[in-house]
């Protein structure tokens, strides 16, 4: 059944959060010989949450806790896995040193906010086991000197979902977040997938790199050039978050490819292009079709459409071609939102069967 768009969506923890209260209670565990369940965490900009464990163990020289994520409403791939930490005490002096277990990811590629060879755990989530590790030291008197290894049950098959392996992160998922709170739909994790796609793609001193709105259009590009894997920026719907992104940390040579509908709305201006939160601005069409001088018909046909796809036969069985003027249109919305950069920007506008149907130059 359809959610209701005035339901409070409820909202989540990311793994990072989910990893910090593991370590915390392993720690804890480790010093006093008892897990604290509901475990406390610290949010990096204020406030606690707490975290019910999921499983625990204890020896002589190491202890595990593992928390099942909890996305609230978000359509995470990461919801209901179970995060585990290990912690194992380090000599004097040590200071807090992180592992990648088993489905977590480890960097390969330069240009991410870990250096390669460095488990995939960023800079916030680290931050956050390392003020755990610090409230456990202060509360028992202990010193904050351990190896913290961070396991995810399935990982390495649900980082497949994700852009991890196109980035150079391998053998797993990597442990996000930036507040420790997941807010539903907001889709930060796929945004910032796509803006350190951007940074692998400069550190490795690409020139040319492609926002595909998908695997169909992104076929269609590989077809034509032959370009690095890091090349390949999932964009998705998400063209506002590519584009911004670029305008600040450019790359020379540009292209965008999508579907008629889609881009339809990126030539309106729109920078999320889901169906759910931008929709087809119908006599934005008409207007092209007026520019094309389309006959009377075509035009008060187009309007009445249901779907931009049902203007696009229109127009082609009117022997007009819609997509070409589009994909103009597209590039002309586009410059305006890269503000000046120094990009230089390709359209291709491509059917469902991957043929490109129109297109505009990186010199038109």
């Amino acid at each position: 059944m359809e959610r209701r768009q005035t339901a409070e969506l409820r909202r989540g923890w990311t793994t990072g959060a989910c990893a910090t209260g593991a370590a915390k209670a392993a720690y804890f565990a480790l010093l006093t010989q008892r897990f604290p369940d509901p475990v406390e965490i610290s949010l990096p900009k204020g406030g606690t949450t707490h975290f019910a464990l999921a499983h625990h163990t204890l020896s002589d020289d190491t202890a595990e806790a593992a928390i099942i994520k909890d996305a609230g409403d978000d359509p995470d791939v990461t919801h209901g896995a179970l995060v585990r930490a290990s912690v194992r005490r380090l000599p004097p002096g040590s200071g807090v040193l992180f592992k990648a277990g088993h489905g977590v990811g480890t960097v390969t590629r330069p240009g991410l906010p870990i250096p390669p060879g460095e488990p995939a755990i960023n800079p916030v989530p680290r931050q956050m086991m390392r003020t755990a590790m610090a409230e456990v030291a202060q509360a028992t008197g202990a010193a904050a000197d351990v190896e913290i290894t961070i396991s995810i049950d399935e990982g390495e098959a649900l980082a497949l979902k994700t852009m991890n392996p196109r980035l150079g992160i391998l053998g797993g998922l990597s442990v996000l977040g930036t507040t420790g709170i997941v807010r539903p739909f907001s889709c930060a994790s796929w945004i910032a997938s796509i803006h350190r796609g951007v940074d692998v793609a400069r550190a490795a001193n690409l020139t040319h790199v492609v926002g595909a709105t998908g695997a169909t259009s992104e076929d269609a590009v590989r077809a034509r050039y032959d370009l690095d894997e890091v090349a390949f920026l999932d964009m998705g719907d998400f063209a506002g978050g590519l584009l911004k992104y670029l305008r600040e940390h450019p790359v020379p040579r540009l292209t965008l490819a999508g579907g008629f509908a889609k881009f339809t709305k990126l030539a309106q201006g729109a920078l999320d292009l889901h169906s759910a939160r931008s929709q087809v601005d119908f006599s934005f069409l008409q207007d092209l079709l007026r520019d094309m001088q389309a006959p009377q018909g075509l035009l008060e046909g187009c309007v009445t459409a249901n779907t931009a796809k049902e203007v696009l036969d229109l127009s082609l069985q009117a022997d007009l071609d819609l997509s070409t003027p589009l994909a103009h249109a597209a590039k002309q919305a586009v410059l305006e939102i890269l503000r000046g950069a120094p990009i230089e920007v390709e359209v291709l506008i491509v059917d469902r069967q991957g043929r490109v149907t129109g297109e505009v130059g990186f010199d038109d």
